[in-house]
């Protein structure tokens, strides 16, 4: 059993690569919230919003079998600046496509090891994802505070 909070995580490994990633992002100053759900349905396995409120998403692959089996990252392109595989460290990352950035994580911390390309949001989507992802951190947060509050836009 985990003691991770896991939002959703769809397992214990994959909260472990979550929990490395948020704490490599909350050392760059940035906040992040695990499985959000964007405008097109799709849940992004953590959302990173940056200081300077660029918008990263994080789709997490525990094996190549879990990589194979999921070809929805192409939907994540047009709700993110920068997107990244986490993978652990055993992965073959060659099979990885270029349009994304990766990330080689584990429970204890990660480490970016191929930046993403960048493709900047237009100011409408930015503010949408952005009031999203506020809206979202705030009602878990409400919920650790009362769990018995309806749930929330997540």
């Amino acid at each position: 059993m985990t003691d991770l909070p896991l939002f959703g995580a769809p397992n214990e490994k994959a909260a472990a690569l979550a929990r490395g990633i948020t704490r490599m992002f909350a050392a760059m100053n940035c906040s992040t919230i695990w499985e959000m759900t964007l405008a097109n349905g799709r849940r992004a396995d953590v959302a990173v919003l940056h200081p300077n409120h660029d918008f990263t998403l994080v789709e997490i692959k525990t094996s190549l079998a879990d990589f194979r089996a999921d070809n929805k990252w192409p939907d994540y392109l047009d709700f993110c600046d920068a997107l990244y595989f986490a993978v652990p460290s055993d992965f073959d990352l060659v099979l990885l496509p270029e349009e994304a950035g990766i990330i080689i994580a584990d429970r204890y911390g990660a480490e970016i090891v191929r930046e993403a390309p960048v493709d900047r949001l237009n100011a409408a989507r930015r503010k949408a994802v952005t009031s999203r992802f506020a809206h979202i951190a705030a009602s878990r947060l409400q919920r650790v505070i009362d769990p018995d509050l309806p749930q929330g836009p997540d």
